[in-house]
């Protein structure tokens, strides 16, 4: 079987850290040898939930003990920058937990210092896992709609108060907003910086790296928020404007019940399009033939988690599936900043280098 790989996870904030865990406890290539969080009561209910023994740390020295190998990081994302910069340091690869960082500046002192350390940075995006949205990427590969001119999306839940790790449903008071990370902008809350990054990396990945030259974008949340709880984002490309919609506050979660609109993405090409909604079995593509209902692709074990994909290509030197790379993280990750000024400007604001 060859080596096998030590985990750990850092950071309790997001709840996606439980997910994580999992497909670490599921692989048969990797061990989970540790936790490390602020406090120790924290991770204990996750840990619980997932009949997982392994140390609690709360400092990093203590859990660099365990000699890890990967490591999740599921805290807020203002604090990404500081755990990536001391794990890459200990020579530890990274699976950021999505959104990849609070500023472009952050997110670039990131890749500096994973690349100086020599170890992998990773940006996980669930919905890069969903198997709608690969085979949406196959068909749209393959040619069959010809070049893409504009990527539309629709994304939102509940709210990230109203679901724990593994979809647990919790019931929130209005009080919990006040006291959680997801609506502190401090901490790099908001549903524009939760969503539209699916919007910005997954987008980015179906136009084949593909940049919008500028951005124009308007926000809103509820009075008394720092943060917005819906926003709408026009990428501007020469080939016409993709639309994003992101909203905390849907009617249902689309791994539930789809809500209206439906979540996921339309790829319109010069040839046809393709739609590819979330947790969906079909795709449909429209072509001058006719409409098709495409069954989605099984994909293989290695395209199935974040944690599957790097171990693949740490252990064979399979290519990282583009949206995990910080390379193109990192690109979707300014296109979320251009986003973020333009929502703070009420201004279209231009990309580097495009155009």
């Amino acid at each position: 079987m060859g080596k096998t790989y030590r985990v750990v996870g850092v950071g309790f904030d997001h709840m996606h850290i439980g997910d994580e865990l999992a497909t670490a406890m599921e692989h048969p290539l990797t061990d989970v040898v540790g936790v490390l969080d602020r406090s120790e009561d924290r991770p204990r209910a996750v840990l619980a939930d997932l009949h997982l023994d392994v140390p609690v740390a709360t400092e990093l020295d203590r859990l660099l003990e365990a000699e890890p190998d990967i490591a999740f990081v599921c805290s807020t994302t203002a604090e990404h920058e500081q755990w990536v910069e001391r794990l890459a340091a200990a020579g530890v690869h990274i699976i950021l937990e999505k959104p990849m960082a609070d500023s472009l500046e952050a997110a670039d002192r990131m890749v500096a210092a994973a690349e100086r350390a020599g170890v992998v940075l990773a940006v996980n995006w669930p919905q890069a896992w969903i198997a709608s949205h690969r085979t949406a990427k196959r068909v749209a590969a393959e040619g069959t709609i010809g070049r893409i001119e504009q990527v539309h999306y629709y994304g939102g839940n509940r709210g990230p108060l109203y679901h724990s790790h593994g979809k647990i449903e919790l019931t929130p008071t209005t009080a919990d907003k006040a006291e959680s990370w997801w609506y502190s902008r401090a901490a790099g809350g908001g549903s524009l910086r939760d969503y539209f990054g699916y919007a910005a990396t997954l987008g980015t990945w179906y136009r084949d790296g593909e940049m919008p030259w500028g951005v124009t974008a308007a926000a809103w949340g509820a009075e008394g928020l720092e943060v917005d709880e819906q926003a709408v984002v026009i990428g501007h490309y020469d080939s016409g404007l993709s639309v994003s919609q992101t909203r905390w506050g849907t009617f249902t979660d689309p791994w539930t019940q789809q809500p209206q609109p439906s979540c996921g993405f339309v790829l319109n090409g010069t040839e046809g399009s393709i739609s590819s909604w979330d947790y969906d079995t079909t795709v449909t593509v429209h072509t001058a033939d006719g409409i098709a209902t495409v069954p989605v692709d099984q994909p293989a074990p290695e395209d199935r988690t974040a944690l599957a994909n790097l171990v693949a290509h740490l252990r064979d030197g399979r290519p990282l599936d583009p949206p995990l790379t910080a390379g193109m993280s990192r690109a979707g990750h300014a296109i979320v900043e251009a986003a973020i000024r333009s929502v703070e400007t009420h201004a279209l604001v231009r990309l580097a280098g495009q155009r």
